[in-house]
């Protein structure tokens, strides 16, 4: 007899296995799986046990024979006119005298059918699925964001078809493999008494996260306020701060105008003010709107005589947005046409009423030039900021904004930073905006070198890998590991969304789009000194509307004109602004050769001027500009009632009475306007030409000397292409 297994022996009994190693155990025979074999004498036992003696042989042959019967009692019933119930029970007993023989063997293919099916239903019955045994329920599961079903059914221990008819019958129809929100979750483990918790992943890369952390209130100190300088071009905002600071800031700026942000710390009284002063030009927007940002109070400087102008409306709107308290400074008090009554009242209408007036604004009249009123001024600063309780903690690690940032020929990228909270060290790993690296160097805002800055200190720092923008934030981190890996995270993610900005059609700028396909495009290359100039410049061209061009700007960036820059122009057809910057060498030998237009300002509002004039010559011009040609002034006559004249020998061309006139002075247009009179001797002429000498006035201009050049020109009609 061959070797029979555990289950199969079973499986012939109608048992379960187990029942089959327990009866095995009783009978003092050890196995130990159902996939054990079992002896002769073992199944000779077990024989013993279950069938009172008989062989399990035996034992599956009877229902077979009894199936056959079955089968054949079936046949003859079919063969008569019907038998009843009678015959139903005679018939097994007959079946099994004949043993399979008789009408109903005749049939084998019938008989092996029935045997068959009988003998599958039969094996089929014991073996029902076991109930799945369910692991307990968690008391709390935690998930972020999002979960899927599948993933939901893990947690709770349940099998997922569980998790989706509890949806079902909550009306959410639902797969396997379909996130479900936070609600649902909720719903489904309040159904099976779980508790939930949603984790919030902190974004590391995400700076604004640091500035959110709690701070102690034992460490907490009185911290400087940090002031903001606002007003209208021309109202004295730098000369105030210059009067504060004892010293001649004004001088070093093109125009008079301030040019990009400067930070400033003074000691009053033992107490020190931290001042930022913002650029008052109406283009500067952005740049005042990123003061009014960092600063706790601000300072709105009108001129008493000028009274409420745009861009004191503008400042006043910024500092509103910023919820900071304003302090009115009433400056050139000393004029005579100063009327400070008059500021007061169009303040009003602007919500900043006075408090002599019943209001809980503070108006203090000064004089920037006279430096009256300077004492009160910082004495309400001080008593405002007691007021607002400013203050930080000085042992935590530093963070801030940039105020400023330029690339340096020699230090490379520096940063002007404003430590909000924290002391920033030389030698921190730090990460600003996009950039990251150590603060090699620090210098303070009178040029000295420092070791350390405390909460409200402005410095200037370096060591970055690339100049950062204007307006970012920065955070010092523990070690340069984490703050390289997190720099260029933040690099390669804006990098990412600078790839991923597409102009998104709609029906709002549909006609638009439709109308470029004509439009012409003025393609810019902006290069300046230092970042913020350089978004100014950026932002006020593309304010521009001239109809039929569009301005379209390639490429801003910090420092020098360079080659590169040359390059991108000639391949892009673009013109290339310097704004405080000049090319290099190779630079103009490039641009020369490539015959590209490099314009180069120090006033913005002369850039966004030209860039008018050149969007609207593009527009098919209808006049074009011709020298006609030049003279040298060899010397002057100066006539009362008549002004400057200017003795002139015509050098190239002719000089004509009609034409317009250029005075050249070292390479440098001083004057443009148009001829007074142009005589051969003492007879008024129509022309001069080349080789003749001439005598020369000009219209409302006096200044010319010896030496100077007067180019001609004339403008000429052309036909549209």
């Amino acid at each position: 007899m061959s070797k029979v297994r555990v289950y199969e022996y079973a499986k012939k009994q109608n048992v379960t296995s187990k029942e089959v190693i327990d009866k095995l155990t009783t009978m003092n025979i050890e196995v130990k799986n159902h996939m054990a074999t079992l002896e002769s004498d073992a199944i000779a036992k077990l024989d013993k046990a279950y069938t009172g003696g008989k062989s399990s042989t035996d034992t599956t042959q009877k229902p077979q024979n009894q199936n056959r019967s079955t089968q054949n009692t079936s046949g003859q019933q079919n063969k008569g006119k019907g038998g009843g119930p009678q015959a139903q029970n005679r018939g097994p007993a007959r079946g099994g005298q004949q043993g399979g023989k008789g009408r109903g063997g005749q049939r084998p293919g019938q008989q092996n059918r029935g045997g068959k099916n009988n003998r599958n239903q039969k094996n089929k019955q014991p073996f029902q699925p076991t109930p799945m045994k369910h692991r307990e329920l968690p008391e709390k599961i935690t998930f972020t964001e999002s979960l899927t079903v599948a993933a939901l059914a893990k947690k709770l221990h349940r099998e997922p078809t569980e998790v989706v008819k509890k949806l079902f019958m909550v009306g959410v129809m639902a797969t396997v493999n379909q996130e479900l929100d936070k609600d649902t979750i909720e719903l489904i483990c309040e159904d099976y008494g779980v508790e939930v918790e949603e984790e919030i992943l902190v974004d590391s890369t995400d700076l604004e996260t640091y500035f959110d952390e709690e701070v102690e209130a034992g460490k907490m100190i009185e911290r400087p306020a940090v002031v903001t300088i606002m007003g209208h071009v021309d109202h004295g905002k730098t000369t105030l701060l210059d009067s504060i600071r004892k010293t001649k800031v004004t001088a070093g700026e093109a125009g008079g105008i301030t040019q990009h942000i400067g930070a400033y710390q003074i000691d009053n009284d033992g107490k020190k003010i931290t001042f930022l002063d913002t650029p008052g030009h109406a283009a500067f927007t952005t740049m005042r709107a990123r003061g009014a940002k960092v600063t706790d109070i601000t300072i709105l400087v009108v001129a008493a005589d000028d009274g409420v102008m745009p861009q004191t409306v503008e400042a006043i709107n910024h500092a509103k947005a910023a919820e900071v308290p304003i302090i009115i400074a009433v400056n050139k008090m000393d004029k005579q046409a100063a009327n400070p009554d008059r500021v007061m009242q169009e303040l009003t209408e602007h919500g900043l009423v006075s408090e002599a007036w019943g209001g809980d604004t503070i108006f203090v009249p000064v004089s920037a030039l006279n430096g009256d009123g300077i004492d009160n001024l910082l004495e309400m600063i001080g008593l405002v900021s007691e007021v607002e309780e400013l203050k930080a903690d000085p042992t935590r690690r530093a963070m801030g904004t940039v105020i400023e940032a330029e690339l340096d020929k020699g230090r490379g990228s520096v940063a002007t930073l404003l430590v909000q909270d924290g002391t920033l060290r030389v030698g921190d790993p730090i990460v600003v905006g996009n950039t990251f690296g150590r603060v090699r160097a620090m210098v303070n805002d009178i040029g000295r070198r420092v070791k350390e800055a405390g909460p409200s200190t402005p410095v200037e720092i370096t060591g970055l890998n690339d100049v950062p923008l204007a307006g970012d934030r920065f955070v010092v981190f523990e070690d340069e590991k984490t703050a390289r890996s997190i720099g260029e995270s933040r690099a390669q993610q804006a990098l990412q969304a600078q790839r991923g900005e597409k102009t998104r059609v709609s029906l709002d700028n549909l006609f638009e789009q439709m109308k470029q396909g004509e439009m012409k495009d003025l393609n810019v290359i902006v290069k300046g000194d230092v970042q913020g100039s350089v978004e100014a410049v950026a932002a006020s061209l593309l304010k521009i509307e001239v109809e039929g061009v569009n301005v379209k700007i390639i490429h801003t960036a910090v420092g020098a004109i360079t080659e590169s820059d040359i390059t991108l122009a000639a391949a892009s057809n673009a013109i290339v602004i310097g704004f405080n910057v000049r090319p290099d060498a190779n630079a103009k030998r490039a641009a020369d050769a490539e015959q590209v237009d490099v314009r180069l300002h120090r006033i913005i509002y002369k850039v966004i001027e030209e860039i008018e004039s050149a969007m609207t010559g593009l527009l098919d011009p209808e006049f074009e500009e011709k020298v006609i040609g030049q003279a040298e002034v060899r010397q002057t006559f100066k006539v009362s009632k008549v002004g400057t004249i200017a003795g002139s020998y015509v050098t190239e061309g002719k000089i004509t009475r009609d034409s317009g006139i250029r005075l050249i002075r070292d390479g440098i247009v001083v004057f443009e306007g148009d001829l007074d009179t142009l005589k051969r001797f003492k007879d008024d002429t129509k022309e001069v030409a080349k080789g003749y000498e001439c005598g020369i006035t000009l219209k409302n201009y006096n200044d010319v000397r010896e030496g100077d050049i007067f180019e001609a020109f004339v403008m000429e009609e052309i036909k549209r292409k």
